[in-house]
């Protein structure tokens, strides 16, 4: 394993000491993969946490990429210029050359130890659990070195805003595997893996519920507790207008599909920890395939002649 196929991601530190933190990722992320990879080869995991560099780096190490894809790579794409990679002092290691900070270390394979509890974007305190344990070798900053930091919390934080831009860049990435996806909104409320509405354009009986458990099986959207699938004349990022219909097309017994899976790791509703049960809901107009034995209503609209007339006598009815 070379050195330099480490990947880039955002993950939590405890500091214990001087020279040892917590390295807090979960078992279903990257750098937990590439640790076990180390554990079965028996070495030490080298390892670098940069802090800062520029917002398309630090954000690209949040983004739920493919696994073929590099993130400064990636990062560069957002940017429209190459990432400037340096090697680090102790390993071969590259991280990106504008950092404010560079700690590197390296990890002993099956070392662990307590880890938190800390406050988290989901607005609940993380338990505290075993994480590996990183040992720092080296550190080098900037002269005037500014340290940048988020507040985490209930949302909406500055953390939700960046939840939003993945599930903007994404979504062409998401049409790629699922051409007849619309839109997605995945809300604030349900702090990104909690809950996901989806608009897709419905070619056949069942459409909807193919979407719901094709994307339980997509990276990270395994995660999605509440998947809720709309016809694609529904604007879901119009929260109000989306539950109306949810709740004047949804039969719950017909329309409702619980699975049990992966859940995240920051998931205390669970009875079991990473281990939960999800449900998704097809809010789409239904067919006589799908059960519905009577014909579908049309929806009410006002004709765009009353629109008109209201708007031009809007005075004169007495609202200014």
């Amino acid at each position: 394993m070379k050195e330099s196929s480490l990947p880039f991601g955002m993950y939590r530190i405890h500091i214990y000491d001087a020279v040892t933190t917590g390295m807090h990722w979960h078992i279903h992320k990257d750098g937990a993969r590439h640790y076990d990879k180390y554990k079965e080869l028996k070495k030490q995991m080298p390892a670098a946490i940069a802090v800062g560099s520029d917002p398309a780096v630090i954000y690209s190490a949040t983004a739920p990429l493919p696994e073929a894809v590099d993130e400064m790579v990636f990062a560069g794409f957002l940017r429209r210029e190459p990432v400037e990679m340096v090697k680090c002092i102790t390993s071969d290691i590259e991280v990106p050359a504008n950092s404010e900070l560079v700690i590197e270390g390296y990890l002993d394979p099956g070392e662990m130890r307590i880890e938190g509890p800390f406050g988290d974007h989901t607005g609940f305190y993380s338990a505290a659990d075993n994480y590996p344990v990183f040992h720092v070798t080296c550190i080098t900053h900037r002269k005037d070195m500014i340290y940048p930091a988020t507040v985490v919390g209930k949302p909406p934080m500055e953390d939700c805003y960046m939840g939003k831009a993945t599930e903007r860049i994404f979504l062409p990435l998401l049409r790629m595997d699922f051409p007849e996806i619309k839109d997605f909104n995945l809300p604030m409320e349900g702090v990104f893996h909690n809950a996901a509405l989806i608009s897709i354009k419905k070619s056949y009986p069942g459409h909807a519920k193919k979407i719901i458990h094709g994307l339980w099986g997509k990276g990270q959207m395994m995660f999605a507790k509440l998947v809720i699938i709309v016809d694609d004349d529904v604007d879901v990022q119009n929260i109000s207008y989306t539950a109306w219909r949810i709740l004047n097309n949804v039969d719950w017994k017909r329309d409702v599909v619980i699975a049990d899976g992966p859940v995240d790791d920051l998931d205390h509703s669970a009875s079991w920890p990473r281990y939960g049960s999800k449900m998704g809901i097809d809010a789409t107009r239904k067919t006589r395939e799908e059960g519905m034995m009577r014909d579908w209503p049309e929806e009410l609209f006002m004709s765009d002649e009353i629109k008109d007339l209201v708007t031009k006598r809007w005075k004169e009815y007495g609202f200014d």
